[in-house]
């Protein structure tokens, strides 16, 4: 298996640190503080990745230290969590600290892994670029064939066909048609959809297959951050624009100039900054804060919602002027339930890419396992399923197929007719006499049990309080005496690899 990435995280709290500690170790090399001075001495004698601090330390504010990493171990990411918001606190961090991200308490388990995985993406492309610049020096033509060849590979990554994974009858296809259909054309899009969805992919397959695919494209998620930070990293700062502003800032708008630049969440801003970008939009140009000039930029604009942005515009939230200018062309991205036959391709091809990231490697998934995830409505969407293929991934064992006893409970649970909300009221079927009600529930118990099982049925029935005569009556009444999964043994259609 390959090496985890190693990350140092400092809090005063310990059962703080322990409980992040808990959540992070199965995916990074987990070094941990309590101190300013415990954290400076596992960075004076470790290669560590990311620094992930708490902002309130007695010895020490977050950013005051690390400012002090930043001066002596510049390669590492640095990233603040606390539970105070202040926007001060986060411009002083970004400018000071150079922090890549600003986590705020109470975190999401979820969430922080997905954050703390994109800060080593980005650690491993910094070293990428100061081998790149390096060879630079040494062989131009060469550096220039190798950029060249890179940008011609994320094309391919980001193509319809082989970038957005569907089956052959998907509603995506109608999506990925009229994506292809609008890529070339300078218009703006936007991406409507639940949260997991796939906006962003969507997104760079629109830029990949523009006129302006081999320019920046950068990404700016405005659900996350305050006004006053949100208008310092799209439009740029001049130096002592706000305290903390301790050098010019170049804004995503002008980094991306040529390009395209991806605005996530945009049914989030406020009305007061909904007026600044409404502007950018309308005039080409920007304002750095600060700055008395303007810049001319010319970049396409992709936005991206989970909100229906109509209504908001109806009920006063979001400007009319604002949406027309963002929604050139709306595409809606259809949820994951919506796709039933889409699961079996995704989640293999989900398998291939983590047993790639994770270095393990498993023959694919049985029928069983297909079965199941089929009969799940997928709230979370694709990136849901993404982390429980994670979780099969890992608990799974080394060279044999991962089976249906690896899923989650909840998913073991699900219904076929959708839900799967934890309340007993939506568990339960709504028709029928209370027999019959009961029996369909307790039905799903029993396979639900003898799957993760392995349908050993005398474990099964230990568990669930049953003697193996009453389990063979159930099975015999509910008709499951019959279901039998596939031989561990056996190759399933469902492999990968």
């Amino acid at each position: 298996m390959s090496q985890l990435p190693t990350i140092l995280v400092i809090d005063d709290e310990i059962r703080s640190l322990e409980s992040i500690s808990r959540i992070l170790d199965e995916d990074f090399d987990v070094k941990t503080a309590s101190t300013i001075g415990e954290a400076t001495r596992i960075l004076e004698g470790e290669w560590v990745q990311i620094v992930l601090c708490d902002q309130r330390m007695p010895e020490k504010t977050g950013v005051e230290f690390l400012k002090m990493v930043r001066e002596n171990w510049p390669d590492a990411i640095r990233m603040i969590i606390s539970g105070y918001t202040d926007a001060h606190d986060i411009i002083d961090g970004v400018n000071e600290a150079g922090i890549f991200q600003y986590i705020t308490k109470p975190w999401h388990p979820e969430n922080l892994i997905l954050t703390l995985q994109n800060a080593c993406k980005l650690y491993a492309l910094q070293r990428e670029n100061e081998l790149l610049a390096i060879e630079l020096k040494m062989s131009p033509s060469g550096v220039s064939k190798k950029m060249s060849d890179r940008r011609e590979r994320l094309r391919r990554d980001y193509d319809f066909d082989d970038g957005i994974i569907r089956g052959k009858v998907s509603p995506m296809e109608d999506v990925c048609r009229t994506l292809r259909q609008v890529a070339p054309y300078d218009v703006p899009v936007l991406l409507s959809g639940s949260s997991g969805t796939g906006k962003e992919l969507a997104a760079r397959a629109l830029h990949y297959d523009s006129l302006r695919w081999n320019k920046p494209f950068v990404v700016e998620n405005c659900g996350a951050l305050p006004d006053e930070l949100l208008e310092s990293e799209l439009f740029g700062h001049k130096r002592g624009a706000f305290t903390g502003a301790v050098e010019d800032h170049t804004g995503l708008f002008q980094r991306a100039d040529g390009g395209t630049v991806f605005l996530d969440e945009i049914g989030e801003v406020s009305p007061a900054f909904q007026v600044k970008l409404l502007r950018t939009l309308q005039e080409g140009e920007i304002r750095p804060v600060g700055s008395t000039k303007t810049h001319k930029i010319d970049v396409r604009v992709i936005a991206a919602t989970n909100r229906n942005l109509e209504d908001e515009v109806r009920a006063g939230r979001f400007r009319a002027d604002l949406y027309y200018r963002l929604a050139g062309i709306v595409v809606r991205l259809p949820d994951l339930k919506d796709r039933p036959l889409d699961i079996p391709v995704l989640a293999k091809a989900l398998l291939s890419r983590a047993m790639s990231q994770l270095g393990k490697r498993v023959s694919g998934l049985t029928q069983e396992a297909l079965d199941c995830m089929q009969a799940y409505s997928w709230p979370g969407n694709v990136r849901e399923m993404q982390n429980e293929i994670q979780q099969m991934l890992v608990m799974g064992e080394e060279g044999s197929a991962l089976g249906a006893d690896l899923l989650s409970r909840h998913i073991l649970q699900a219904d076929p007719a959708g839900r799967e909300e934890e309340d007993l009221a939506d568990l339960m079927p709504m028709d029928g006499s209370l027999k019959d009600r009961i029996g369909e529930l307790e039905a799903r118990i029993i396979k639900e049990t003898l799957i993760r099982h392995r349908w050993n049925k005398s474990k099964a029935a230990r568990e669930l309080g049953l003697s193996r005569v009453g389990l063979r009556g159930k099975l015999e009444r509910y008709g499951l005496e019959n279901v039998k999964p596939l031989p561990e043994k056996r190759k399933s259609a469902g492999s990968a690899g």
